[in-house]
């Protein structure tokens, strides 16, 4: 039997009006009623909160919904049980706004980043509306998803060098999170050493631009996006922390338990669209640059076979463990008085679902070549290699769309032309940023930083 929504004692009605503006804006009109109840004469409404132009959720989200995957499993689900099946989906720019959809029940199911997910967590217990953990969608083992970037010429070298300098980020999310835990490692304290400011990601680009910032520290994919503009410059490689980072899958715990088969319809229809994506990753990338209109090989740097996201719905044990190591740096933050992390997530919708699903195997990233035209990419087991192949004669009668090479140390993968590239006697290595070039450089005699041009002309 469906539970009866449960109505708020006076004292927690009230408690919504007193969540953060942040929190509450924008808000976007949901289904109207219960989500999930039969209207219209036996139609349920399933409404889905995403993130288009945070890549690395599109198997919940972007590409999910232009692949019509959750669609074709709720008109398969509709066969059985004769309802009628609609799914209304939300486009928000962070994770803030869904949770705030979620807890007033205009959304069922969303997704976000680790950090915004714990603040759904602890939101839906504060007003009785518990959400759950169900999948995760992209993530990086060492952090690399987020980037802290500076404006191209800029005279900043180092975390360091933001003591009394504006930065902008949006406050509660896992770049933020990043830039904090990063701040706190290079001696400068996040809360009275810099001038952070909170905005939106768009926002911060333009300020960035602007010279209204100093620094910008954002989620992908707008770092990538803005180096690839040549309108940054990367500061600090989010993997120089070595703490897993990723986005996940939240539902309304009512939702899940009223309409287990359309949770179970959705974690399908994301574990088919992941699937899509491992096979085809360039018309993948294609697509989502299509829907979202994100250049193609921004798209392709974090969701490709290189790329700097994996993709898999697995709930693994190393990104539940860094869920709890992020609960201090919110609470600090004063964003959320605890989150029981164990509670919250939920493995077994998923188990149940896709059962037997096997983690992907996780190997270090190779150079790759995008060329004009192509469908495929050439992957190359060496930077130089892929020098080599740029500057020889077959390549340079072609259009290289994108060249990329995993950072030395981090294994981040980033645009060969924007990289910082050293040349020592064992070769050539590439760096996302200039003080992880320069600190490699300092250690190893005889090496030297060489501008990509030359570094091009020298290999071939």
């Amino acid at each position: 039997m469906p539970r009866a929504r449960r109505a708020l004692p006076p004292h927690r009605a009230a408690g919504r009006l007193a969540l953060p503006l942040a929190l509450l804006l924008p808000l976007a009109t949901g289904c109207g009623g219960d989500a999930g109840e039969p209207s219209d004469g036996g139609t349920v409404t399933v409404t889905v909160g995403y993130q288009s132009k945070t890549i690395n959720t599109v198997t919940a989200g972007t590409l999910l919904r232009s692949l019509g995957y959750f669609e074709e499993e709720l008109a398969e689900r509709g066969r059985a049980d004769g309802l009628r099946y609609r799914v209304v989906w939300q486009d928000y720019a962070t994770g803030a706004p869904i949770t705030a959809q979620m807890t007033a029940g205009k959304i069922d199911i969303g997704s976000m980043g680790d950090f915004p997910l714990l603040i759904n967590a602890a939101r839906g217990k504060q007003l009785e509306e518990p959400t759950r953990l169900v999948s995760v969608t992209g993530y990086n083992l060492r952090g690399g998803l987020n980037t802290v970037v500076t404006a191209p010429g800029s005279p900043l070298r180092s975390l360091a060098d933001l003591k009394g300098r504006k930065v902008s980020t949006s406050v509660g999310s896992a770049a933020d999170g990043t830039l904090v835990r990063a701040l706190r490692r290079a001696g400068v304290d996040p809360a009275k050493d810099v001038r952070k400011l909170n905005q939106q990601p768009s926002v911060g680009s333009s300020a960035l631009a602007s010279g209204g910032v100093d620094a910008l520290s954002q989620f992908v994919a707008w770092p990538g996006l803005l180096a690839f503009q040549g309108k940054a410059a990367a500061l600090y490689d989010g993997a120089e922390l070595n703490l897993p980072t990723f986005h996940g899958v939240t539902v309304r715990e009512e939702f899940a338990e009223r309409r287990p088969a359309v949770l179970d319809a959705f974690l399908r229809a994301q574990h088919r669209s992941t699937e899509h994506l491992r096979k085809q990753p360039v018309a993948a990338a294609e697509s989502v640059a299509k829907e979202t209109g994100l250049p193609a090989e921004v798209v392709y740097l974090y969701n490709g076979a290189q790329g700097i996201a994996t993709f898999d719905p697995a709930l693994r044990p190393e990104l539940i463990a860094a869920l709890k190591e992020d609960v201090p740096v919110l609470r600090e933050a004063g964003l959320v008085k605890e989150v029981d992390v164990d509670a919250f997530v939920d493995p077994a919708p998923l188990r149940r679902a896709v059962p037997d699903a096997a983690y992907p195997r996780t190997t270090g990233s190779k150079a790759e070549l995008w060329l004009e035209g192509q469908r495929t990419t050439r992957t190359f087991e060496s930077p130089g290699a892929l020098l080599k192949a740029v500057g020889g004669a077959s390549v340079r009668a072609a259009y290289v769309r994108a060249a990329y090479v995993p950072d030395a140390v981090t294994g981040t993968l980033w645009f060969a032309d924007r990289a910082v590239w050293v040349l020592d006697g064992s070769g050539w290595r590439a760096f996302v940023t200039r003080s992880a070039a320069e600190r490699y450089v300092a250690g190893h005699a005889g090496a030297r930083v060489v501008p990509y041009a030359d570094a091009v002309r020298l290999a071939s």
